[in-house]
């Protein structure tokens, strides 16, 4: 049977890369996977043993709050004082979310009526786009990378919409251009949306990978509360992907509509998760620097032994991905070809850049989660690869979506 939503979604390119990788790994072959930017290094001991301390108090084994514990919340708050000097309301402008995607899906749903546009950045991560698409939502893709001005992009869009854009969708540092911006860009963003009466959904999950300057928030900016909801995550900053545990914070309006729409569809997380999860933003923050220098030491790695191969990598300033443009040779193929073609011939595995949209077209996205060493034997086999290319397998890549 065909299901309206389920026809707007296009093919889910990361099923067939694992389909891929599952019959080559069947067949013995050691594939260095740098598709699925999935976290290896193990969740921080402390909020281990605070998960398991909890856990073993059977009060917090029953339905837990779907807008997350108080004292989660609080933590939540206390981290914004901290790291961005903003002062944000436990009880009000924050809400305790399923991991960020989920927390961006249903805002999209709270938030959307059918036929609104909304503007959302081209390549980007995929529930981006395709939480407004669920929703019912009209896209316009602003284009973003290297050497594309979004600012300028998303001006236009709004000045050229026969119909007003209800929101914008901004993620700093990227998924999966690894793209950062600064103050200034937040401030001329939220002052061109604050005239123009359009929400931003501001994505921070990689606020703390970061290899120069630290990251903003959009909530830095004066006036930006009045707009502006953004969303962070205990999954890249704590080694905590399986846990599930994010947050929104900022407008009022905003946090209230996902608050809502949530006490209808979940309990929240796992108590014991979300007292872990607060030991983490209380606790101490060794662990995240380390994590921080862990993704710098395979960044420098990456970007030296791909060099030396012959694959030419800039260096990302934030996120634990690189995004790679497609060796000259080989970029008539299209992403989603070479993405086989390396696979199947180098035993290595990498997101094709088409899976984060159009504009994503010509590069792979690499993601660190493979150490030093094995770092490096990817680069030694990618060194074979490109100095005797085969010949294509297939045709060019189609639209599809990766996660």
């Amino acid at each position: 049977m065909d299901f309206h939503r389920i026809k707007q979604l296009p093919p889910y390119v990361f099923a067939e890369v694992n389909a891929m990788k599952a019959k080559a790994r069947a067949a013995g072959a050691d594939i260095i996977d740098f598709g699925m930017g999935n976290p290896d290094s193990p969740t921080p001991q402390h909020i281990v043993d605070k998960l398991v301390e909890a856990v073993r108090n059977p009060r917090t084994h029953r339905y837990s709050m779907s807008r997350g514990i108080p004292g989660l919340r609080r933590a939540h708050a206390a981290y914004y004082g901290r790291r961005f000097g903003v002062e944000i309301d436990p009880e009000t402008e924050t809400v305790v979310t399923l991991g960020s995607k989920e927390g961006l899906a249903n805002l999209a749903s709270a938030m959307t009526a059918p036929g609104d546009v909304i503007l959302v950045p081209n390549p980007s991560y995929p529930i981006h786009p395709y939480g407004f698409i669920i929703a019912g939502a009209e896209l316009r893709p602003v284009p973003q990378g290297p050497g594309r001005d979004f600012l300028a992009g998303f001006k236009q869009a709004v000045e050229s919409s026969a119909w007003p854009p209800a929101a914008v969708v901004l993620n700093y540092p990227s998924n999966p251009t690894a793209q950062v911006v600064d103050l200034d860009f937040y401030g001329e963003i939220v002052d061109f949306c604050r005239h123009h009466n359009i929400f931003i959904l501001s994505d921070l999950a990689y606020a703390e990978i970061y290899f120069n300057d630290p990251p903003p928030s959009i909530l830095q900016v004066k006036g930006a509360r009045d707009i502006a909801i953004e969303f962070t995550s205990a999954s890249k900053t704590y080694s905590m992907p399986g846990w599930r545990i994010g947050f929104a914070a900022g407008n009022r309006e905003l946090v209230h509509a996902l608050t809502r729409i949530k006490s209808y569809l979940d309990y929240g997380a796992f108590t014991p998760i979300q007292i872990a999860a607060t030991a983490a933003l209380n606790g101490p923050q060794d662990c995240v620097a380390d994590a921080r220098a862990l993704y710098r030491r395979r960044r420098d790695v990456l970007v030296q032994a791909m060099g030396a191969a012959g694959w030419e990598i800039p260096p990302p300033a934030a996120t634990m991905f690189a995004w790679a443009p497609i060796p000259k040779a080989w970029r008539d193929m299209g992403s989603l070809e070479f993405s086989k073609q390396l696979l199947a011939h180098a035993e290595v595995a990498v997101s094709p850049g088409i899976g984060f949209g159009e504009y994503g077209e010509g590069y792979v996205r690499i993601a660190l989660v493979e150490n030093e060493q094995r770092i490096r034997q990817a680069a030694r086999s990618v060194r074979r690869f490109l100095a005797a290319p085969p010949a294509m397998s297939g045709g060019n890549a189609q639209r599809a979506v990766v996660q």
